[in-house]
């Protein structure tokens, strides 16, 4: 799995989706101890009743963690964070919309199944909402034109 290098060469980030927790996990990694897991960040990214979270390991007391490390890593969660749950911060109606199409597809929807969702979702909202419900639930781009 690609690790993302950080400031220090003693730390580096894992990107990781664990399906059984609809959560995206940002792990930081200390590499001169194996590789092991220090930190975790945890973005669900379905629910909006769950809250990002941070989960600290059994951590080696003999592991320190630099604080612009530290920093760099909670920056990575907050773009995570902003990019995974963006869409539960739009209208409650849009939210329930988007939720119940996570629900009912997991996010994926074949091409058919997506263009009967597709003029359904046009002919109840307008282009821009369509938009964010599209974005929301199957993470694709709609063209607006």
């Amino acid at each position: 799995m690609p690790r993302t290098p950080s400031p220090d060469p003693d730390f580096a980030v894992t990107s990781i989706y664990v399906l059984p927790d609809d959560a995206w996990h940002l792990e930081l990694d200390h590499l001169p101890s194996g590789g092991i897991t220090v930190l975790a960040g945890i973005v669900p990214d379905e629910d909006p009743e769950r809250e990002p979270s941070i989960w600290a390991g059994g951590i080696d007391p003999r592991v320190h963690i630099p604080v612009p490390v530290l920093r760099w890593f909670l920056e990575l969660v907050d773009e995570q964070i902003a990019a995974s749950r963006a869409w539960m911060r739009l209208r409650p109606e849009l939210v329930a919309t988007i939720k119940e199409l996570i629900d009912e597809y997991r996010g994926a929807i074949d091409e058919d199944e997506y263009a009967v969702l597709l003029a359904r979702l046009r002919a109840e909202l307008p282009p821009a909402d369509v938009a964010e419900v599209v974005r929301g639930a199957f993470r694709r781009e709609y063209d607006l034109a």
